[in-house]
C-alpha cells in the first residue's frame, strides 16, 4: 500500500480464529470513527485500544509470528528493502479506480468538452 511493505495476518490462526478477530478489528474500528466525529480525545484514545488489541491477536502488530529468522519490514518502503528489485518487475497496478468518464474512448470524451464540439 503506497509503496509500503504490511505484514499479513499470522496463517498459523484457524478460519474462526481469524474470522473472529477480523469481526473485533472491525467493530474496533467503528468505534475509532465514531469517535473520531465525536471529536472527544479521550474517547478515541480509549476506542484506539480494541483495535490494536485486534491487530495485535492478528500478528498484524506485535511480535513476528514466523520462526524462518526472516526480518520484520513492516511498514517500511520496498525501495528500501530486499525486495525492491522484485517489486519494480511485478506490473503496476491503479492506485484507484478510475472515473467512468475516463473509461470512454478519447474521442466520445471530446465530445463533451467545451470548445471541443466536432461536427457531425
Amino acid at each position: 500500500m503506497r509503496g509500503r511493505l504490511w505484514r499479513a495476518v499470522n496463517p498459523g490462526l484457524t478460519r474462526e480464529e481469524r474470522q473472529h478477530l477480523i469481526d473485533r478489528l472491525m467493530d474496533a474500528r467503528r468505534a475509532v470513527a465514531a469517535a473520531r466525529r465525536s471529536g472527544e480525545a479521550a474517547a478515541l484514545r480509549q476506542a484506539r485500544d480494541p483495535a490494536n488489541a485486534a491487530k495485535l491477536a492478528l500478528g498484524e502488530r506485535g511480535p513476528v509470528w514466523w520462526t524462518d529468522g526472516a526480518p520484520d519490514l513492516n511498514r517500511r518502503l520496498v525501495c528500501n528493502t530486499p525486495y525492491a528489485k522484485a517489486s519494480t518487475e511485478l506490473p503496476v497496478q491503479p492506485a484507484r479506480m478510475s472515473h467512468p468518464v475516463d473509461r470512454l474512448m478519447p474521442t466520445h470524451r471530446n465530445q463533451f468538452d467545451v470548445g471541443t464540439r466536432r461536427a457531425s
